[in-house]
């Protein structure tokens, strides 16, 4: 019979702690269930409270078996502190942000969550630091999400405020999180996003039933969509061509080197000398420049979509790209080829315009277009807005979406628009500060 070891017998108890954490969770929120069992556990003597990389929840024994009698409500509160963190998806959206700075931002926004569900088992009362600031983040902020309150507590936030925050918000460790965020999703981070969207279909589902904190559950789940989801319905507009390009992939290797060893100098087959590859051919970006659309706004993007578009190799070596302004009337239209013409139009950019909003002139101005030749391969149009004017009620030719900032009103949007909701906080430019550690 193998003896066990005191490590062993403390792990083997901490994780029956932790069945009991993750089981009045489950009890409490039903439609979390998807998440409380998505981390398997692991012990890590390294760490003093739970941590997790998005794939393993990593625990402290020491801690579990010194907190489960006289403080059982805290260790509950950050097994689901660690477990918000991966469905909201703040491991994958730190970009190039202030580290320290995004940690305490998703700390404060977990524990919000939490703070206001008004279940027994997480329920405790708020410190005087935790009213104020959640205070004074609804009114700077609006929404206690992580980036929003990213953008005040680096534009706001003095030293002796940042040590006290630290101090209160502080529960979990995030050292296993991503150092850098990846070009293309991890398989971690999308598993979560599916999670999250299960997540809150369930809680759509029940309607009324949803409390406050569980209103602001969702919300934090819909901010949670990086800027990759933008970066997929990028791809929407690509189109399938032939490129010149030696097409490795479709090139079998062994027929190659058997006609050479057979002979001498006699290739069996050879590469392909093109291959087809989905990208952007024509394509038609229009700004709202109506008194209602900020020019910031609108400068940051024009400048997200083109840097994503630059990231994804999503350019044709030949491609034209008309960037329109329009409020009520096509007030200019600035036509790029290529990446070096963009950065230039971006440096040079202004709005023109400050009248009402009418999107129909924008169409009539590409149908235009179409007819007289200047566009003849155009896949999409993309149209920045904050939703508020006249839509055209036939379909266009050519797909069409909507990009629209924040809440919105869709009462009038015409069934066969395409629609994305962007976040303003992840456009807007934020001002740094150098934290000491």
């Amino acid at each position: 019979m193998a003896v066990q070891t005191q490590r062993e017998w403390e792990e083997a108890m901490a994780k029956k702690i932790l069945d009991v954490l993750r089981s009045e969770l489950y009890l409490s929120l039903r439609y979390l269930d998807a998440a409380l069992f998505a981390l398997p556990w692991q012990a890590n003597d390294a760490i003093q409270t739970f941590a997790t990389d998005g794939n393993v929840l990593y625990f402290s024994a020491e801690q579990l078996l010194r907190l489960f009698r006289p403080n059982l409500k805290f260790l509950t509160r950050a097994y689901l502190h660690s477990v918000l963190h991966c469905i909201f998806r703040h491991l994958w959206l730190r970009g190039e942000r202030n580290r320290e700075c995004w940690d305490l931002s998703c700390d404060i926004a977990v524990e919000s969550v939490i703070d206001g569900l008004k279940i027994p088992t997480l329920s405790r009362p708020l410190s005087w630091t935790r009213e104020k600031t959640y205070r004074w983040l609804r009114e700077e902020a609006g929404v206690l999400a992580a980036a929003p309150i990213y953008r005040v507590l680096m534009e706001s936030l003095d030293e002796a405020s940042w040590r006290e925050l630290r101090v209160e918000f502080y529960t979990d460790d995030h050292r296993f999180w991503p150092k850098e965020e990846r070009e293309s999703p991890s398989p971690q981070g999308k598993q979560w996003e599916q999670i999250g969207r299960q997540i809150e279909q369930t809680m759509q589902s029940r309607g009324d039933d949803a409390g406050d904190a569980e209103t602001l559950l969702q919300t934090q789940i819909k901010a949670a969509k990086s800027r990759r989801s933008y970066r997929e319905f990028l791809r929407k507009f690509a189109v399938l061509h032939e490129e010149t390009h030696l097409d490795a992939d479709s090139f079998d290797l062994n027929f190659y080197t058997y006609g050479l060893s057979m002979y001498g100098n006699l290739p069996l087959i050879e590469p392909l000398e093109s291959r087809e590859v989905q990208k952007i051919r024509e394509f038609v970006v229009v700004v709202d420049t109506s008194d209602s659309t900020s020019g910031e706004l609108v400068k940051a993007f024009l400048k997200e979509t083109f840097a994503l578009l630059r990231q994804n190799d999503s350019f044709f070596h030949h491609t034209k790209i008309h960037l329109l302004q329009c409020d009520d009337a096509v007030r200019a239209d600035d036509v790029v080829e290529s990446t070096d013409e963009l950065d230039r139009l971006l440096e040079r950019f202004t709005l023109i315009g400050g009248g009402g909003t009418d999107f129909r002139p924008a169409f009539r101005y590409v149908d235009e277009l179409i007819r007289t030749g200047a566009l003849k391969e155009l896949k999409g149009l993309l149209y920045f807005t904050d939703g508020k004017g006249i839509y055209p009620t036939r379909r266009p030719a050519y797909d069409a979406a909507f990009l629209f900032l924040g809440a919105h009103e869709e009462d009038h949007l015409p069934p066969w628009a395409m629609r994305l909701t962007l976040d303003p906080e992840e456009l807007l430019p934020t001002k740094r500060r150098n934290h000491d550690q």
